[in-house]
């Protein structure tokens, strides 16, 4: 399997289809969450919306950037999230994050293992395979608070 294959199936494991690292994914632990679980704040901790906004912000800038665009995204922007008043806003963002998961996906498993080794836009990035691997790594890290908090919202 090449390296593409392998990124592009670790990526679908923790956004869209995959139980292999943390027994579940994005979309397992989203589809049971009502718009109201999801804007509820817990002390000082990002809420699940926010924290689904925020995951989907850089997937969406990557996407570009695999499509030839510029790298628009920049971290002061990441966490801002209009209210969500409803359950359909909520389904909304949700409808975008596998979109743009799906997106990402597809493209990435279009690009030749050699794109991996090249800069990605600016060397002060590093390469593709970087930025890859850190998007799948920065997933998981949110997937494992947003498991959290739906637990504390649980209890």
């Amino acid at each position: 399997m090449s390296l593409v294959s392998q990124l592009v199936k670790r990526f679908r494991e923790v956004l869209l289809d995959g139980v292999w690292i943390a027994n579940t994914n994005f979309k397992a632990q989203l589809s049971e969450i009502t718009w109201q679980q999801a804007i509820t704040k817990i002390g000082s901790l990002n809420t699940i919306a926010m924290l689904t906004f925020h995951i989907d912000y850089y997937i969406a800038g990557l996407v570009n950037v695999f499509e030839g665009g510029d790298l628009e995204i920049r971290d002061k922007y990441s966490f801002n999230l209009s209210p969500i008043e409803s359950q359909e806003q909520w389904e909304i963002l949700l409808h975008q994050l596998w979109i743009d998961s799906e997106k990402f996906a597809n493209l990435l498993g279009k690009m030749p293992d050699s794109k991996l080794d090249e800069v990605f836009i600016d060397e002060k990035y590093g390469t593709y395979l970087r930025n890859i691997e850190g998007m799948i790594e920065h997933a998981y890290y949110h997937l494992g608070q947003i498991t959290l908090i739906k637990k504390l919202l649980n209890n």
